[in-house]
């Protein structure tokens, strides 16, 4: 499904009565556009724009419906009229530049955006004019790159209709189209769009199979989009829009999903949980591993007009955990359709980035910690809307545009990437998590565990639920640091450092089109027990002194990390000394040293209740300080001398006392598709 702000605007899709007849063709004109029925307004705009007096507005008017309806390469002698007019509001301005590009007039383009900028006054138009003089400047640079694509129209399957968002799956190309649609819809023009699929050998479809998915998944008077399933085939998530009126849950574009039993039947589709009622969600696409989804949303707090984002499936299947991917991805502009590809590389169309003109693709690249954003060039790209890329291999897919030279509207194109030096590297890093038992003596697998795989930042890259075999796997980029987070009730988080760095694979070494290189790092938990001590080591002390030193911070760093990690705990910080001394005196040092290291983790942001310390000078010793034979026995005095914490509170966790939580992760045709002693 295509952005309402950009492609196939469908607003609320619900049949009203013709004005009165007395309305003029303005009044009319207006009522159709603000219930988004463009197309039909634009007949009587055009007849409102033959009177002096509403020329100038009729004209932007007919401007915006183009635009709105997708067709803003039509727009642009409207705004130019309705200028020409003394039309003084300057979306007419800012507009007429975008209209320029869609057809291919840069340098007047950006001529007209600078114009703009000496005498607008609108934030939001502003911003994003200054983002396209920007872009604008790179258009030369776009133009003139080298390309090894080559792209050919799909013949067959193409038609005078819509026909965008290919997938591959299972041998059979599924695909959205408005092709024999019973009712047109008003904002374009078009017929509703339903998905359809069609038995292919790649890029050769079999037309003779070309069919329809039943009633279960389109309506006739709904607007359905774009489709993934999931790696095993038994999850379909795909786009709906909503019949919209008084009496309708929605007025949006949401994703649906349907399951499919042991014996191929599909369940009735469902919202995802992950889904904003309120907003615009389509263009949805699984991970290589099925665990995350991707997704275009115009809901609050984005960058822009839509955004992609991402969201994960926990171990009971539910959708949530939605983030939005960041603004090396996403722009002011309107970003959708992503695709996460195979090789872990995530392709998307904008139009906020650097660009021909509509959507353009790109690809996002993540290497060294970095995201790289590339745009795909001539020929993929034009100055008109490409989008919705699919690979059924690593050189070859399809994709959608509304390019001329077409069939109809949108069609799907399949292209081949003849790059000589294509190789592909794939880094997989996999462990398996493991309790320790016996004081770490033994240890035993463990299932359903949360295991995250951080970045240096701290930004959760990817997360999953380890298997029954305590298995989990997680796909890493070359010369990148990570840490792996586990957590699981009622056990300590644990946190391991991983590293890909020095570790890449040369591709110049390299035969095959696609190589595997997987890494291997297992965990380890402990379950949190009240009142076991444990030991922090590597602790130490100058002889009488209770101040820090450099050793003893970079453990009790641990120790903060680990509160941090565990934050429903209270620990007891407890210091211990060896014999040597008065009791008096030990108990008074000891203390002294727990609470300098209590102040330490206190200003490293700890709150003061999670934390008591505590000092027990030498009462405790876990060795003898003293051989038998009553000589000095320098090793378990050193044992002695020791700092440990212990649990002594464990907070009820949020769903222990509220109950749990309901059911169901690079980023209408209502809505619109798209040392010494002590």
């Amino acid at each position: 499904m295509r952005n309402h702000n950009t492609k196939y605007l469908f607003l609320v899709g619900i049949a009203f009565a013709i004005v009165l007849n007395g309305c003029s063709p303005m009044k009319r004109a207006n009522k159709l556009f603000e219930r988004g029925e463009y197309n039909v307004a634009i007949g009587l705009y055009e007849k409102a724009a033959k009177s002096a007096k509403n020329a100038a507005e009729a004209n932007f008017q007919i401007g915006e419906c183009y635009r709105l309806s997708n067709r803003i390469r039509q727009a642009k002698p409207y705004y130019e009229e309705a200028i020409e007019a003394g039309y003084y509001d300057e979306a007419a301005e800012f507009y007429l530049a975008f209209s320029m590009k869609a057809n291919e007039e840069y340098q007047q383009a950006q001529e007209q955006l600078d114009e703009y900028l000496t005498a607008g006054t609108n934030f939001e138009y502003i911003e994003k004019a200054k983002l396209e003089f920007q872009n604008l400047s790179g258009i030369s640079d776009l133009l003139d790159t080298e390309s090894y694509y080559r792209v050919k129209n799909l013949d067959g399957i193409n038609t005078e209709h819509l026909e965008y968002s290919p997938v591959y799956y299972d041998g059979q190309l599924y695909f959205v189209s408005s092709r024999e649609a019973p009712g047109t819809y008003k904002a374009t023009g078009t017929g509703f769009t339903d998905i359809w699929r069609v038995n292919t050998n790649g890029a050769r479809p079999d037309m003779a199979t070309l069919e329809r998915l039943n009633d279960l998944f389109n309506d006739p008077d709904i607007n359905e989009g774009s489709v993934t399933f999931s790696p095993d085939g038994s999850l379909m998530i795909f786009a709906k829009g909503n019949k919209g009126g008084r009496r309708s849950e929605h007025v949006e574009v949401n994703l649906y999903q349907s399951r499919r039993n042991r014996r191929g039947e599909w369940s009735e589709p469902e919202m995802i949980r992950a889904s904003d009622p309120d907003a615009w969600d389509s263009s949805p696409s699984f991970s290589s591993d099925g665990r995350t989804l991707y997704f275009a949303s115009n809901r609050e707090n984005g960058y822009g007009g839509t955004d992609i984002y991402s969201a994960t499936r926990d171990g009971r299947g539910r959708w949530g955990n939605v983030r939005n991917m960041g603004n090396k991805i996403n722009t002011p502009g309107n970003e959708a359709f992503p695709y996460a590809s195979p090789d872990g590389r995530l392709y998307f169309a904008s139009t906020g980035h650097p660009g021909l003109g509509g959507f353009d693709l790109f690809v996002a690249t993540r290497s060294q910690g970095k995201t790289t954003i590339e745009n795909l060039g001539v020929p993929i790209n034009s100055s008109a809307d490409d989008f919705g890329l699919f690979l059924f291999d690593p050189s070859k897919g399809f994709f959608s545009s509304n390019r001329d030279g077409g069939a109809g509207e949108d069609d799907i194109y399949t292209f081949v990437n003849n790059d000589p030096d294509l190789k592909i590297v794939n880094y997989y890093l996999t462990g398996t998590v493991y309790e320790l038992l016996n004081g770490g003596e033994d240890r035993t697998i463990m299932n359903n565990v949360h295991v995250k795989l951080v970045g240096t930042d701290g930004t959760i890259l990817e997360e999953a639920y380890t298997d029954a075999q305590g298995g989990f796997e997680f796909r890493v980029y070359p010369e990148e640091d990570y840490q792996l987070v586990a957590d699981k009730d009622p056990y300590f988080t644990t946190r391991v450092d991983f590293s890909t760095v020095g570790k890449s694979l040369d591709k110049s070494q390299l035969t095959e089109l696609i190589t595997n290189r997987t890494f291997k790092q297992d965990l380890e938990m402990e379950k949190i027990e009240i009142d076991k001590s444990i030991v922090l080591e590597n602790i130490y002390y100058a002889f009488n002194s209770a101040e820090i030193g450099p050793e003893a911070a970079l453990e009790l760093d641990k120790l903060v990390q680990l509160l941090e990690d565990n934050p429903r705990i209270r620990i007891e910080l407890s210091s211990h000394t060896d014999s040597v001394g008065s009791n008096a005196a030990n108990l008074q040092l000891s203390q002294r040293r727990a609470e300098s290291a209590v102040a330490y983790i206190i200003d490293k942001g700890i709150l003061k209740g999670r934390i008591v310390s505590r000092g027990y000078g030498e009462s405790q010793p876990i060795a003898r300080n003293t051989n038998p034979d009553g000589t000095d026995n320098p090793e378990g005095r050193a044992k002695n001398r020791r700092t440990e914490f212990k649990v002594i509170e464990i907070e009820a966790a949020q769903n222990e006392t509220e109950g749990g939580g309901e059911e169901d992760d690079f980023f209408s045709g209502g809505g619109s598709l798209d040392g010494g002693g002590n």
